[in-house]
C-alpha cells in the first residue's frame, strides 16, 4: 500500500490530500509530497530510512502533524522551526544527538523524542508557550534548560531512561504539570525488593489478553504447590518504550504491594526459555472494564470517552474514593503512578475501580521533601480524572462538593493542593 500511495503521489491522483502514509524503504525524502502544500496536514513518513528533510520542506505551511520514527536522523531537521502551523511532531527511535533551537516549531504541542541519543536541549524550549506533551525517555539528557521554567503549559513528561542526577526543583513547580515519569535515572532512589520467584515451568500460558507499549499480557494457568490457579502473566518486551524502561515498571510493581483497588502483583517469572523478564498477576474478573480510552491527537493530554458516555454522581465518588485510597498507599510506600489517568483504570458492575498499568511510574524516598511535591504534582492529575467524569454527569449536591474538591486539586500553585490522605479523608465524609 505504502508504494502504491507513492505511485499515485507520482502520476497525480492524491492531489489534494490531507494525509500521507509511507513506510517503503525510504532513503530520499519523496519531493512529490511538497506538491501537497495547499492541503497536507498530516504526514507519516515513520519506518523508513531518511536522514534528512529538503531545505523547502517549510512549504508545507497547512501541515499540522509530523511523524518521522524509525528513521535515522541524527538531528533535528532546522526547517522545522519555519512550519508556522506544526503542532506535533515524533522522531522516536532515530539517532538524534543535536536539537538546536531553530528546530522548534512556535506552535508546538505534542513532542516526541524518545528512544534516541540527545544529550541536551537548546534553551529555546522556554519559547514554547503551547508546549504540552514531552516524551523524552531513552535519551542521554544530564539536566534540563532552566528555561523550561516558561513552559507554562507543560503537562505531561517522559524523563525516564536519562542521566539525570535530580529533578530540578522548578519542574515540580509548573502550574499544570501531571503526569511525569523519571525511573531509569542516576538521582532518584530505588527500594530493593524481594519478589517471589515463580518458575517459568509452572505456567501454562492462555489467551492473549492484551498488548501494551513494555509488554504482552495472557491468561495463564499457575501449578502452585498442587494447586491450580487462574493468573494473568506480562511478558515485557525489553525495549525503551514511551514511558521508559520495563525494569522500572517491574520494579514499582513489586514495590507497590497488595491494595484492593491495585491490580497487585504475585511474583516474577523466572527461568524463561528465552531469558524474557516477566510478572504474575491476579487474573480480573472479566466485568471488569476499562473507565475510558487515551488521549487522541486533538485532546493530546486528556482522556477519551464515548459521546454517550454518562457517570452517577455515586459511581464518581467510589471511582474517587478507591482511586485516592491506591494513590495514598502508593504514595506512602515512594512510588509515583506517573500515568494516573481513567484508560488506566478498570470498573466492575458495583463501581469498584482498580488502577493498573505501572508503565510510567517512578520510585522515590518515601515520606521526603521530594515526595510531597511528586504526590501533589499527581494529585492534580487526580483533579483532571474528576473532572473528565463530572463533565459527563448531571449535578447534584454531590457533584458540587466533587467540584469543590477538583478545583482544590488543580490549583496552579502545587504548594496548596491536598495529599491524597486529605482527599481520602475528605471524600469519606461525602
Amino acid at each position: 500500500m505504502s508504494l502504491e500511495i507513492l505511485s499515485q503521489l507520482r502520476s497525480g491522483p492524491l492531489k489534494a490530500s490531507r494525509k500521507i502514509t509511507i513506510a517503503a524503504d525510504l532513503t530520499e525524502f519523496p519531493l512529490e509530497v511538497l506538491e501537497l502544500a495547499p492541503t497536507l496536514e498530516v504526514l507519516d513518513l515513520s519506518n523508513n530510512r531518511l536522514r534528512s528533510l529538503p531545505d523547502d520542506f517549510d512549504r508545507l505551511q497547512n501541515l499540522k502533524i509530523l511523524f518521522l520514527s524509525q528513521n535515522e536522523f541524527d538531528h533535528l531537521p532546522e526547517v522545522l522551526g519555519r512550519c508556522s502551523q506544526l503542532s506535533m511532531v515524533g522522531f522516536k527511535a532515530n539517532r538524534i544527538r543535536v536539537v538546536s533551537g531553530a528546530s522548534l516549531p512556535p506552535l508546538l504541542r505534542w513532542w516526541i523524542l524518545t528512544d534516541n541519543a540527545i544529550e541536551e536541549l537548546p534553551p529555546e524550549i522556554g519559547e514554547l508557550k503551547s508546549l504540552q506533551k514531552l516524551m523524552l525517555a531513552g535519551n542521554q539528557l544530564k539536566a534540563l534548560p532552566k528555561e523550561m521554567i516558561n513552559c507554562t503549559n507543560l503537562e505531561l513528561i517522559r524523563l525516564a531512561a536519562n542521566q539525570l542526577d535530580e529533578l530540578p526543583e522548578w519542574l515540580l513547580t509548573l502550574p499544570k504539570l501531571s503526569w511525569l515519569a523519571f525511573g531509569g535515572n542516576a538521582g532518584p532512589s530505588f527500594k530493593s525488593q524481594n519478589p517471589i520467584d515463580i518458575r517459568w515451568q509452572d505456567l501454562t500460558l492462555g489467551d492473549r489478553l492484551g498488548e501494551g507499549a513494555s509488554g504482552i499480557i495472557h491468561s495463564a494457568a499457575w501449578q502452585n504447590d498442587g494447586t491450580i490457579l487462574d493468573v494473568a502473566v506480562k511478558i515485557f518486551k525489553g525495549e525503551v518504550t514511551s514511558d521508559g524502561l520495563p525494569e522500572s515498571e517491574m520494579q514499582a510493581c513489586l514495590a507497590a504491594g497488595s491494595h484492593e483497588n491495585l491490580v497487585g502483583v504475585l511474583g516474577q517469572i523466572v527461568n524463561h526459555s528465552s531469558a524474557q523478564r516477566g510478572l504474575v498477576l491476579p487474573l480480573l474478573d472479566r466485568e471488569f472494564e476499562i473507565l475510558g480510552g487515551p488521549p487522541n491527537l486533538e485532546s493530546c493530554t486528556r482522556d477519551t470517552f464515548e459521546s454517550h458516555r454518562t457517570f452517577t454522581p455515586s459511581l464518581i465518588l467510589k471511582i474517587a474514593q478507591g482511586i485516592a485510597s491506591a494513590a495514598a498507599h502508593l504514595h506512602d510506600r515512594g512510588i509515583s503512578h506517573g500515568d494516573l489517568y481513567a484508560h488506566n483504570i478498570l470498573v466492575d458492575r458495583s463501581g469498584k475501580p482498580v488502577l493498573s498499568d505501572f508503565g510510567a511510574a517512578s520510585l522515590y524516598e518515601p515520606r521526603s521533601e521530594l515526595g510531597l511535591k511528586l504526590e501533589q504534582l499527581e494529585v492534580r492529575a487526580f483533579g483532571c480524572l474528576l473532572e473528565d467524569l463530572l463533565d459527563r454527569c448531571l449535578e447534584n449536591d454531590l457533584t458540587l462538593m466533587l467540584r469543590q474538591l477538583q478545583q482544590s486539586c488543580l490549583q496552579p500553585n502545587s504548594s496548596l493542593r491536598p495529599t491524597f490522605a486529605e482527599i481520602l479523608r475528605e471524600i469519606t465524609d461525602f
